[in-house]
């Protein structure tokens, strides 16, 4: 009887909605390695205290009295702090929910100013190794007739070719989107170099800096960019908010992507995230202040990985993908390509005990290769030993040193 009266209760709380527990806190996780600090970054403890610190400030940023006031001051810090990190004015900043968002604002809105302006079928300039974001917004808005565009090629070190670049224009170009760096193989690309061709062809210069943002310095004014994606979880802030820089040479005229409200200038609507805002800004404050010390840690981490691999696979042919100057990749990113190695089938081996990527998969006999390393023209058996590592902030030596040992002892040629 108990037992059944039991099994009664438990449906009937199911029937009334009870409270599920919460998912398991990711602190239940600490032997795990985080090495994927490229795919997201831990929310920064000094953000989480911020944050907090704001939870009573529940007030509508819009409104002038007493409660809205102090939210308003939140968003305005927020903003401030982020122009700061890319040399922009806080009146450059327009907070967006994420990278994705921001991505497909800034192709939309470059082409809609080109259409007002009278051009019949505007046409973009990408890279063939930009993210989803952009590649499927250019394609799904050319579908709808909205425009053309050309993707140009990568060498085989992840890095754009200017002439390349000047020969995909056309007199309808008005406007080039470019990441700044890549997540896979941390190629960073010739913003400025690009920018300048850009104007000099009376077209717009946006670049995604999602991946870069607390890697290494980025400024507008010495890119010379017009637009430029901000995606706080990539360097310590949540996710669900981000921003896009809208250069005010651009004018006031900017389309707006969400209709409704005036908020952000009149040109994205909708209810601002205080809390995320303020997330994002604290980020901003201190990849600013703290970029020498992060960039350095990061040299150190990425080289001590690398080296400590390479030195436990001795009979094995290693490669590391992305630029051969290691001062036009990112500073945290490893791509490591082992010939032989299954590299998913290790890192699904290591899923509780260190956190990575893998560039290649196989799943139900289909190869999988990722686009980047296909683009790069790397070789099937190396695409499939691809490791993409990733370190950040907090990545100590001791994290590393761990890490290594653990892929190594996975590890069968």
């Amino acid at each position: 009887m108990g037992s059944g009266r039991g099994v009664a209760s438990s449906a009937g709380a199911k029937a009334k909605g009870a409270a599920r527990p919460p998912p398991p806190a990711a602190a239940a996780a600490t032997s795990c390695i985080y090495l994927d600090w490229n795919a997201t970054t831990p929310v920064y403890p000094e953000v989480a205290r911020e944050m907090t610190a704001l939870m009573g400030c529940w007030g509508n940023p819009s409104s002038s009295h007493a409660l809205g006031r102090p939210a308003k001051e939140a968003v305005d810090l927020g903003r401030e702090r982020v122009a700061k990190l890319i040399n922009a004015t806080p009146g450059e900043i327009r907070f967006t929910s994420c990278g994705t968002e921001s991505d497909n604002w800034a192709i939309y809105a470059g082409v809609k100013r080109a259409r007002l302006a009278g051009v019949a079928m505007p046409h973009v300039v990408t890279s063939n190794i930009e993210h989803p974001a952009v590649i499927e917004a250019l394609k799904a808005f050319r579908e709808d007739g909205l425009l053309e565009y050309t993707e140009v090629a990568v060498d085989s070190e992840g890095l754009l070719p200017l002439d390349a670049v000047a020969a995909a224009f056309r007199d309808e170009t008005v406007l080039v989107s470019v990441m700044h760096s890549n997540n896979e193989i941390g190629a960073l690309q010739p913003i400025a170099a690009i920018a300048e061709l850009a104007h000099e062809r009376g077209a717009c210069m946006h670049t995604d800096a999602a991946q870069s943002l607390g890697k290494v310095d980025v400024d507008v004014k010495a890119l010379g960019v017009d637009l430029l994606t901000v995606v706080g979880h990539k360097f310590g802030a949540p996710k669900g908010v981000a921003a896009l820089y809208v250069s005010e040479a651009l004018g006031d005229d900017f389309p707006s992507f969400l209709h409704g409200g005036g908020q952000e200038g009149g040109l994205r609507a909708g209810t601002e995230n205080v809390l995320m805002i303020a997330g994002l800004g604290k980020a901003a404050e201190i990849a600013h202040e703290e970029r020498a010390a992060i960039q350095d840690n990061m040299r150190a981490r990425t080289a001590q990985l690398e080296a400590l691999l390479r030195a436990g696979l001795p009979g094995a042919e290693v490669r590391t993908n992305g630029p051969r100057d290691a001062a036009l990749r990112l500073p945290n990113t490893l791509s490591l390509s082992i010939d032989g190695l299954q590299a998913s089938a290790v890192l699904a081996e290591l899923s509780e005990e260190v956190a990575a990527s893998a560039g290649a998969a196989c799943h139900t006999g289909a190869a999988s290769i990722s686009s980047v390393l296909a683009a790069i023209g790397l070789e099937e058996r190396f695409a499939f030993g691809t490791l993409r590592l990733s370190v950040g902030r907090s990545t100590t030596e001791a994290d590393v040193a761990e890490a290594a040992k653990r892929i190594l002892a996975k590890v069968r040629l």
